[in-house]
C-alpha cells in the first residue's frame, strides 16, 4: 500500500498494478449482487450474441478502480468522491487487465485529485476508461 500524502504528488504521476480476473470472482461477484444474467454465466448463450465466452461484470471490472485509490494512488489516505467510466470491451475471465491512473488535476484549495484512469487487456486493449475525484483523509486533531 502507498502512502502519499497531498503534496507528494504532481500532475502526470503515474501507478499501475495487474490483476487475472476468473470464474471465481465472478461467482462471489454473482452471490453479492444477485445478478444472474446468463452473459455472464453461459459461454452459448454469450456466443449466440457474437461474444466469445461468458464475459465479467462490467462492475466487477470498475470494482478494481477503489484498488488503485486505495492501494496505490495515492493509498491510504484517499477517498474516492466521485468516478465516472466507460466500458469499452468486454472483459473474459481468464484475463490479465492492467490498471492505470495518473493525476491529471489537483485542487489546492480542496485536497483533491482528479485521475485520469484506464484497464487494458493483455493484448493491449483499452477495456474501460474513465476518471475518478479523490480526496485525502485527514487526521482529526483532539
Amino acid at each position: 500500500m502507498n502512502h502519499y500524502e497531498y503534496e507528494d504528488l504532481l500532475i502526470g504521476h503515474k501507478e499501475q498494478f495487474e490483476v487475472t480476473v476468473t470464474d471465481e470472482m465472478l461467482d462471489v461477484f454473482r452471490n453479492i449482487t444477485g445478478d444472474m444474467n446468463p452473459f455472464h454465466m453461459d459461454d452459448e448463450f454469450a456466443k449466440r450474441y457474437g461474444f466469445t465466452s461468458h464475459a465479467a461484470f462490467g462492475m466487477l471490472t470498475a470494482s478494481f478502480l477503489s484498488t488503485l485509490a486505495g492501494m496505490y494512488l495515492p493509498g491510504e489516505k484517499s477517498i474516492i468522491q466521485n468516478t465516472e467510466i466507460k466500458f469499452m470491451k468486454p472483459v473474459y475471465p481468464g484475463e490479465t487487465l492492467i490498471i492505470s491512473g495518473e493525476v491529471a488535476e489537483k485542487n489546492d484549495a480542496y485536497r483533491v485529485i482528479r485521475i485520469k484512469t484506464a484497464m487494458k487487456n493483455g493484448a493491449g486493449e483499452k477495456v474501460l476508461r474513465g476518471s475518478m475525484q479523490i480526496g485525502f483523509l485527514t487526521e482529526k486533531e483532539d
